[in-house]
């Protein structure tokens, strides 16, 4: 499994149209094969920072999912409404590997 971390720089007067375009692809990312973990748009703290996290089984099926995105009608619209708004400013998208099973310290061996 392979999970895009992505860090926006939102524009802080346009973050309800941030918000529009998250919730565009939650459900883009969900219907394109991927599983999206949600935004996370500022409460406290920087009022300019938003991060995203999606995952797809590997990166052979992350990118099968850029190419279809690339000619989808719907994830054009999407794209052309944070063009239009001008709500993110900049963004940065990192690959992680994530651990999700815990285990006790005794099978650790710590």
């Amino acid at each position: 499994m392979i999970t895009a971390l992505i860090t926006y720089v939102i524009d802080p007067a346009k973050v309800d149209a941030f918000e529009v375009y998250a919730r565009a692809w939650i459900h883009l990312v969900n219907c394109m094969g991927g599983t999206h973990h949600g935004y996370f748009l500022p409460s406290e703290g920087a009022n300019n920072k938003a991060w995203a996290m999606f995952s797809f089984p590997s990166l052979a099926a992350y990118e099968v999912y850029r190419t279809e995105m690339a000619q989808d009608g719907a994830c054009q619209r999407a794209y052309a409404h944070a063009q239009d708004t001008g709500c993110i400013l900049s963004f940065d998208r990192t690959f992680t590997r994530p651990v999700l099973d815990g285990a006790t310290v005794e099978e650790l061996g710590l």
